[in-house]
């Protein structure tokens, strides 16, 4: 049988999202989202630079992040109702890092004829850095 799809009803101000938990981020993950995305920025692929710079080793791009945070919506929310979409970038993820994506319902209000849910969003690494902070807004359908 197949899952109902998420309505205004189902949610309230203060509910937690779905997490969504990506598993650890690799060297060769970067080096792929580097191509994918055209972003070959050596800090995230050589590690020589990413001393350089002042880093361990390479750090993960950071839009490879929010992809992450924007996969964690598109998962659960219905498809086309995401509206908007804004994050900042709080802290650097790192090979091996674990990166869990969390959500809370901030708002839920009627504008016109549309139902709205308003969203704080982020992903944090295993020891709970936040590394992508932001904010979400979706249209969902009613049941009625």
């Amino acid at each position: 049988m197949a899952e109902q799809e998420l309505c205004f009803e189902d949610v309230n101000e203060g509910d937690s999202i779905p997490e969504l938990v990506k598993e650890p981020v690799t060297r060769v993950q970067l080096v792929k989202y580097a191509g994918a995305s055209g972003d070959f920025n050596p800090l995230h692929t050589v590690e020589d630079f990413a001393k350089k710079a002042g880093f361990d080793q390479p750090i993960a791009h950071g839009m490879l992040s929010m992809a992450f945070v924007g996969q964690f919506l598109t998962d659960w929310l219905p498809k086309g109702s995401l509206k908007k979409l804004g994050v900042r970038f709080t802290a650097v993820t790192f090979p091996g890092d674990t990166v869990t994506c969390k959500g809370q319902i901030t708002k839920k209000y009627q504008e016109g004829s549309d139902n709205l849910v308003e969203m704080d969003i982020w992903g944090e690494t295993q020891q709970g850095q936040k590394t992508v902070q932001g904010h979400a807004v979706a249209a969902l359908p009613s049941r009625g």
